[in-house]
């Protein structure tokens, strides 16, 4: 269940990443959410590791937002290089 619901989270969170870092992404609306919900499933294991969540617990919100601007970031340095 809480793969799920860190899918849930991931696509709010990459909505909310791309509104708080506007400007020209090349891959659209429907690559920011997939990033969102990569960045949701990587603050689910980080939060993990560092003991914030259990094991059948997924990111909290604020925290797949943070995850998601990253990935977003290093997804526009990627694509501004190639």
């Amino acid at each position: 269940m809480w793969i799920i619901w860190t899918i849930i989270i991931g696509l709010l969170a990459g909505i909310v990443a791309k509104l708080l870092m506007p400007g020209r992404d090349p891959g659209g609306f429907i690559i920011t959410t997939l990033l969102g919900i990569a960045g949701a499933f990587i603050a689910t294991f980080i939060g993990r590791a560092i003991g914030w969540y259990g094991e059948n617990e997924g990111a909290q919100f604020i925290g797949a937002v943070i995850g998601a601007i990253i990935i977003l970031a290093i997804y526009r340095m990627i694509r501004r290089r190639a």
